[in-house]
């Protein structure tokens, strides 16, 4: 039997198509897989009529890559509608003016339905916004195309387009019923934030212990927050997306509250002070180094009317780190008062008056008892400590009738009030 052998060119031909064949089979693949995959399509714009919530229902499960598929769809269905209305504007302008009026009437139909086809695009970019994807040019798509063109050359042409819009589902009576909405939502939320008020004002005024300031407190935060969230759920009426403006104010009020940080200090100061009340409308206070009769306060200062008639304002971080006396905060005071007498005078004579001065008194409280005591012997006087009880409102009214009594008493029963002395001795140096 014959053997045959390939011979060593053939070996060499056939390594050499192998080698090829493995280095190109990965780029061959990829080009057959290429060829294979088709691009991706939306699934959401078969039905360009689709209502809005069916859409942002079929949106909510799509990943940011899906949503920009459904972005890009919605965006060429738009662009195709814009080229049908620009091309019949066009024809407008060389149409005669029997056939002007059909055509302007077909472009009011195209404006609507071109509000339509934004509104389900605006829908799939506020998705896609949610989720991360990139979304300025789809933005600045819409923004160049809202609106309707109007040419004030052609008065009648102008007319028709505008009383079209008014009368089109879609444009003015939309924007009439998001207005009446509006007002409507508004008007609301005033009454429900008037009503809401005085539930809480009735319902802090059987909170015992509660101070009139916390309770305005909470009756004007009621109020303002109700009114507030009501308006920005008006504005949403007015197809304004208030997602963005939301994060804006969040933003702003970063920023604010870094730049405005004293006036933060005082609002958690005045939080501080509604809490603990160290005070109240009406009471004599001193605080801040100034003593007057709290008369308004808010979260971020508090306003006093000093004894001689002066308006002042003091802010709250200012009271809260320091120290308040609350003059009037107790229904009963101490008057601390002292009186001197003479050497010479009889201390027993002096207790007496001093006693039945401060007893006899009608202001003075027989609980607790009042104390007249010798209190110190001073460089040039005995002296007599002298403290009733008395209302807090009686306070100054006692203070001046007892001073007065004991000086007329001490008078007509001869027992003297020294004043300071001092004797002054005079030496003659002898001088040789």
């Amino acid at each position: 039997m014959v053997s045959i052998k390939p011979s060593i060119h053939w070996r060499f031909f056939q390594i050499f198509i192998f080698t090829w064949a493995v280095i190109l089979a990965p780029f061959v693949g990829v080009s057959a897989e290429n060829e294979k995959k088709a691009p991706p399509k939306p699934l959401t714009t078969n039905n360009l009529d689709i209502p809005i919530e069916e859409l942002e229902y079929r949106l909510h499960p799509l990943t940011k890559d899906d949503l920009s598929v459904e972005a890009d769809g919605w965006l060429q269905v738009l662009k195709k509608h814009g080229e049908e209305l620009s091309h019949t504007q066009i024809a407008v302008l060389k149409a005669k003016e029997d056939e002007k009026a059909q055509l302007l009437e077909k472009v009011t139909k195209l404006e609507e339905q071109k509000i339509v086809l934004a509104d389900r695009l605006k829908a799939v970019i506020e998705e896609l916004r949610s989720k991360g994807g990139k979304v300025d040019d789809y933005d600045a798509y819409l923004k160049a195309i809202s609106g309707v063109d109007v040419k004030i050359s052609d008065a009648s042409a102008t007319w028709t387009v505008i009383a079209g819009w008014l009368k089109s589902s879609e444009g003015g009576l939309r924007w009439l019923k998001n207005i009446s909405l509006f007002l409507v939502v508004l008007l609301f939320s005033w009454i429900l934030a008037v009503l809401l008020s005085k539930a809480a004002k009735k319902a802090v005024a059987g909170i015992q212990g509660a101070s009139e300031l916390l309770k305005d407190f909470i009756v004007n935060i009621v109020r303002k927050l109700i009114f507030i969230v009501g308006f920005v759920v008006a504005l949403s009426m007015l197809e304004i997306n208030i997602g963005p403006m939301l994060a804006a104010i969040g933003a702003a009020g970063f920023i604010i509250g870094f730049a405005l940080q004293g006036t933060l200090s005082n609002f958690a100061a005045g939080i501080m002070i509604l809490i603990y009340r160290p005070y109240d409308v009406g009471d004599l206070v001193e605080v801040g180094g100034t003593l007057g009769k709290v008369t308004a306060m808010t979260v971020v200062s508090t306003t006093l009317m000093t004894v001689d008639n002066q308006k002042i304002v003091v802010p709250n971080n200012m009271i809260w780190g320091d120290k308040i006396t609350n003059v009037t905060g107790t229904d009963k005071r101490r008057v601390d008062m002292i009186f001197g007498i003479g050497y010479s005078d009889d201390i027993a004579k002096a207790q007496k008056i001093l006693e039945e001065i401060v007893i006899t008194h009608k202001a003075v409280l027989k609980d607790p008892e009042p104390v007249v005591k010798v209190h110190e012997l001073a460089d040039s006087s005995v002296n007599f400590v002298v403290r009733p009880w008395v209302k807090t409102e009686n306070y100054w009214d006692v203070y001046w009738d007892i001073t007065r009594a004991v000086k007329e008493r001490f008078d007509a029963e001869g027992v003297s009030i020294p004043f300071p002395q001092r004797d002054v001795h005079m030496h003659q140096i002898a001088t040789t």
